[in-house]
């Protein structure tokens, strides 16, 4: 729904500013397909009026003036329209450069592929790289998420979702209901932080493992939207980012990349297995679950305890 509303607010603008004489809403109506299919002449003219105000709202210069019949008409003059020159210094069209590259992978990638256009006219130079400008930055942003485009416009319309959610320890998916705050990518992977409506509480979910589509619901938020979601900082916890202890584990030859960066140390042990001294804290039992038989939990023993009621909890389902 909101992709149809920018598509009809978009093909009005169009219209308005590529008159040279004031056009009619009967006119209008004529020209713009979605306001063919408005039915009723009351739906036709509150859908006119609202996207007219929304237009306003957005900087659109509507001008209301009586054309030759006497009838009311509308135009957007384009010397009333015209945005002042963009300048961009080299921080802030890297920024913007990265924040298009994120669609590289998403349904608007030809979108995006005109904003860098747009960007390099605006300052952003050929020979810059956005990556390499914000080297501290993530190098690949990858949507490979069915969940991602629905989530991104449910948080961006704040309208509730419903979706199903494996966890980690669980064998089958169940449904969540979700009030969705904001999307965040960590480590190569989508998050998404919302209110969980059954559960009364914030929560964050990884979006491989939302199965099937995302549903939206009518109806407005319930909790109050934070003016700072910590999404990371919540990820970064379940993953034992903020340890204070270590654990020991064994791990295949050449599986567990993530682990063997986060290791303290390796030491070969021969015969396909490496050991490694790892950070211990809060969640890391939940991750060590995600690499099933290729980690072995060797200490401490509350760790090697998390680990297994886990798998036996996933052996059940």
């Amino acid at each position: 729904m909101a992709i149809a509303k920018a598509e009809r607010l978009m093909n009005l603008a169009l219209c308005l500013l590529g008159t040279r004489r004031p056009l009619s809403k009967r006119e209008l109506r004529e020209s713009i397909e979605a306001y063919l299919e408005a039915g009723s002449d009351d739906s036709f003219n509150r859908m006119f009026e609202r996207d007219k105000d929304d237009l306003r709202e957005l900087g659109l210069v509507i001008e209301t003036v009586e054309n030759l019949d006497g009838e009311v008409g509308y135009l957007a003059r384009r010397d009333s329209n015209r945005l002042p020159p963009i300048t961009l210094d080299a921080e802030e069209a890297a920024a913007l450069g990265l924040a298009a590259k994120v669609w590289q992978q998403a349904r608007l990638a030809g979108a995006a592929s005109g904003a860098l256009q747009k960007l390099r006219a605006a300052g952003l130079p050929e020979d810059v790289d956005p990556y390499e400008a914000h080297g501290a930055l993530e190098p690949r942003i990858p949507v490979h998420e069915a969940a991602f485009e629905p989530l991104m416009l449910a948080c961006r319309d704040r309208r509730p979702v419903v979706f199903d959610y494996r966890k980690a320890t669980a064998a089958r998916p169940e449904a969540r209901h979700v009030e969705p705050w904001a999307l965040e990518c960590w480590r190569g992977h989508w998050y998404l932080a919302g209110w969980d409506r059954d559960r009364s509480a914030e929560r964050v979910f990884r979006l491989s493992r939302i199965t099937g589509k995302v549903r939206s619901r009518s109806g407005r938020f319930t909790a109050e939207v934070p003016d700072v979601v910590t999404v990371r900082e919540t990820v970064a916890s379940w993953a034992g980012e903020t340890a204070d202890r270590s654990a020991l584990i064994r791990l295949r030859t050449d599986a567990g990349y993530p682990l063997r960066a986060k290791a303290t140390s390796v030491r070969e042990l021969g015969d396909g297995w490496d050991e490694l001294e790892i950070p211990y804290g809060h969640g890391l039992d939940a991750w060590l679950v995600e690499f099933g038989p290729d980690v072995v939990v060797l200490e401490p023993a509350e760790l090697r305890a998390d680990v297994v009621d886990r798998l036996r909890a996933v052996a059940k389902g």
